[in-house]
């Protein structure tokens, strides 16, 4: 497992903390070089995690609702380290981290509009801009977007956030289309609750509304809320050569929760 990612070249967006940060490090464990990118603070906590796991490693500041910025992440990434063979999009965000809980009557437009940007947007132009290094790639290339459970049904105070994640899962089935003649593979994974700051956020804007909180506690067959280095261990699989028979996936990672529907008392 150490050296399932030996040698290619990883870039994973959103990567300052969360499920971002958790899978560039465990990249680096197997043997990946990794391109840490974010717009936060936190990246330089990442960029030292990763090389204290093994990684060689640089740090690229990206906003991805710019393109100037995402094609400068790209072509620099694929400079410093000679390509580029895996793109992790991971950065998200939800709009109870812009505007507090909202319904779809109350979600202001701007809103919605900077959800659909960093969410959908956003994976369309880092797609776009990696995808010619990606086809330039010997070393079994691939894209693996975070998704949603999100993107699969309905939760409350998220209309745009699970309207973009839905567009997230059917734009990886048809990136998949596009880019297999130059075996580049595109899968990606819908987590359900995990413990990340967006989710902190999600529960803390929620705090009053039992029908929203109930969406994510006591709701998967697992009867715990999911760690992001369990979510980093699926990223690895799927871009790794171990994954060479899977394209146009969509993985559910939930605990269950999909599978029941149900809720613990």
């Amino acid at each position: 497992m150490a050296g399932m990612l030996e040698d290619k070249v990883c870039v994973v967006t959103g990567s300052g903390r969360g499920i971002g940060r958790a899978t560039a490090v465990e990249m680096a464990r197997r043997g990946a070089k990794v391109v840490v990118s974010d717009v936060g603070e936190n990246a330089d906590e990442t960029l030292e995690a990763v090389r204290d796991a093994g990684g060689d490693a640089i740090y690229i500041r990206c906003d991805i609702t710019r393109f100037d910025e995402v094609k400068a992440l790209m072509d620099g990434a694929a400079e410093h380290f000679g390509g580029i063979d895996v793109l992790h999009n991971n950065a998200g965000v939800h709009e109870s981290d812009l505007h507090g809980s909202s319904t779809v009557d109350t979600l202001p437009d701007e809103i919605w509009e900077l959800v659909f940007n960093v969410n959908i947007r956003g994976v369309f132009w880092t797609t776009k801009a990696a995808a010619p290094h990606l086809r330039a790639s010997t070393r079994g290339p691939s894209i693996v977007n975070c998704a949603s459970t999100g993107g699969l049904l309905g939760y409350p105070n998220s209309s745009a956030y699970c309207a973009s994640k839905g567009a997230v899962v059917n734009f990886t089935r048809a990136t998949a289309v596009d880019l297999a003649a130059d075996g580049v593979r595109c899968n990606c994974y819908c987590p359900g609750s995990v413990q990340t700051p967006m989710i902190e956020g999600f529960m803390a804007a929620a705090a009053d509304d039992p029908s929203a909180m109930s969406g994510l506690v006591g709701a998967q067959l697992i009867d715990r809320i999911g760690q992001p280095e369990e979510i980093a261990r699926l990223v690895c699989f799927l871009a790794s050569d171990d994954a060479s028979f899977i394209n146009g996936a969509v993985y559910v990672i939930d605990g269950g929760k999909l599978a029941w529907r149900g809720t613990r008392g």
